[in-house]
């Protein structure tokens, strides 16, 4: 069963958690036993709406029903959100405060998330369509990484350096840099706010969330937590807006001269816009951008446990996951019987609503990603690959579900090979050699993550070296966690997230020579 039933996500309190949720949904009283299921957004400790009055609608992907509504903001209201933060971080009420203060409001906020956890779920479940399971699974994930940065607030250490004249001293501080703006996506719409979010709160930054027109309501409801933990206003920001002024705003975050960094977590194309846009100030940036992962089977493989973690690094989030698997490269000798262990695993995964108890496979997010999918696998039919299982929608679960898919025979012409399908479609590739596995793999322009399974120790230590990738999974599928660095090489993006490394963002080195000295 896929994530071993599950051990990515699933625990007592977590099952606890899901049969509380769906007593709820089954009374029908859903929506009104929320209070974080909010309608206006936060900027400057008020609760606003657009400054033109208009709203976006929020719909559920497993239905197209409407979740609510957030105001559409533009411009004129962003620019405003950047005033609040830009104000609040030079004000005494933010600036002042120690590390030791700034550490207890994020155990605050904490202790407000987990208490809070269901209701979360439930609004996240409804507006990006991810199993119950799977939402409690990324709040636990998202909160262990302001719990993390709650302790990191008073590990940012500067040094003294040995110097070379007696009459100096010389000192080096970490200071934050300012505002910062915090672009995040929509597959992980708890997780990646408040692993950005609590790094540079933990720096004394403060912040302005745009959060994905998609899902911004999970967004909401974490700032309003966060204002309940007792954060001065205007240290959180959000920023909530349509598809048609996400490129305006997205402009007017990275150009603003009080905007000291940008954080972005989203696709490699658009990236690269505002990568150029924070070039003209030549701004801090960190971009988590784009994978391909390799997924690769050796012949001395545990070929159970293979299979295990190719179920968890896969189908999590029903494949739209920046450190999914991708590319599955299966070592000649073993191939056949890789692919039949994994066919009957899955079996067992139940598609559908993200409500329902027992379901693992939730829909795509949009058309836009069902059309993405199911064209990239067109393609490979085409030119010949093999579709072994599934390759086409499941419009009798809805618009928005595709079957979990194998395709077999990829060749380097195809989509699947070069591009990231973000969707339930397993590629296989055969290979004979480790050299040739480590050229398929590396074959690429992006660099984020990269599995092996291998029971030979030299192997693990040549691949896990050779691997062109910011990320290894040895013998294992899951590979995040607020403890390590979290970001890629190449074009998959620049900085780290998570661990110690995770502060750098937002802060600036300061060297300070006292001379004069006796």
């Amino acid at each position: 069963m896929i994530f071993q039933a599950s051990r990515l996500i699933i625990t007592v309190n977590h099952l606890h958690s899901l049969k509380s949720i769906n007593r709820v949904w089954l009374q029908g009283d859903f929506r009104r036993n929320m209070h974080l299921l909010l309608n206006k957004t936060l900027i400057n400790g008020e609760w606003v709406s657009s400054s033109s009055n208009t709203e976006l609608a929020v719909t559920n992907p497993a239905n197209g029903s409407i979740v609510g509504h957030v105001p559409d903001l533009d411009v004129h209201d962003v620019n405003k959100a950047i005033d609040a933060a830009h104000k609040t971080f030079h004000s005494n009420e933010w600036s002042s405060l120690t590390a030791k203060e700034r550490s207890t409001l994020l155990k605050k906020w904490y202790l407000l998330l987990e208490s809070n956890r269901n209701e979360i779920a439930s609004i996240m479940t409804m507006e990006s369509g991810k199993p119950l399971a799977e939402s409690l699974g990324e709040i636990t994930y998202g909160n262990s990484f302001v719990e993390w940065f709650a302790e990191e607030a008073r590990r940012v250490y500067g040094e003294i350096i040995p110097t070379p004249q007696k009459q100096k001293r010389l000192f080096l501080t970490r200071e934050p840099i300012g505002v910062a703006a915090l672009i995040t996506p929509w597959n992980f719409p708890h997780a990646m706010i408040t692993r950005k979010a609590s790094a540079a709160i933990a720096a004394g930054c403060t912040v302005v969330i745009k959060p994905a027109e998609d899902t911004p309501l999970t967004a909401l409801a974490l700032v309003k937590l966060a204002e309940e933990a007792g954060f001065p206003k205007g240290v959180f920001n959000v920023v909530t807006c349509s598809r048609k002024n996400v490129a305006a705003v997205g402009e007017a975050l990275c150009t603003s001269k009080q905007i000291a960094g940008v954080s972005f977590t989203g696709s490699t194309e658009v990236g690269r816009i505002l990568y150029r846009h924070c070039a003209e100030g030549i701004k801090k940036i960190g971009l988590e951008l784009g994978g391909n992962a390799p997924f690769i089977v050796f012949e001395s493989a545990n070929l159970e446990k293979a299979v295990t973690g190719a179920m968890t690094s896969k189908f999590r989030n029903c494949g739209q996951a920046c450190v999914a698997s991708n590319r599955f490269l299966i070592q000649d000798t073993v191939s056949d019987a890789f692919t039949a262990k994994l066919l009957t695993a899955m079996k067992s995964l139940q598609v559908g609503d993200g409500k329902d108890q027992g379901v693992q496979i939730g829909p795509l997010i949009n058309t836009a990603q069902l059309h993405k999918v199911s064209d990239i696998v067109e393609d490979a039919r085409s030119k010949g690959a093999h579709i072994v299982v599934g390759g086409r929608p499941i419009p009798g679960k809805g618009e928005l579900f595709y079957e979990p898919t194998v395709v077999a025979n990829i060749t380097p012409d195809m989509r699947l090979y070069t591009e990231e399908v973000f969707g339930p479609v397993v590629a296989i590739l055969k290979f004979k050699t480790e050299d040739e596995a480590l050229r398929i793999a590396n074959d690429t322009n992006r660099g984020l993550a990269g599995y092996f399974y291998s029971e030979n120790l030299n192997q693990v230590m040549r691949v896990s070296r050779k691997l062109e990738v910011g990320m290894v999974g040895v013998n294992e599928g899951l590979l995040s966690t607020a403890e390590a660095a979290f970001g890629g090489v190449k074009e998959s993006g620049i900085g780290r997230e998570g661990s110690r490394h995770g502060i750098d963002d937002y802060v600036e080195i300061k060297y300070i020579c006292l001379g004069g000295l006796d």
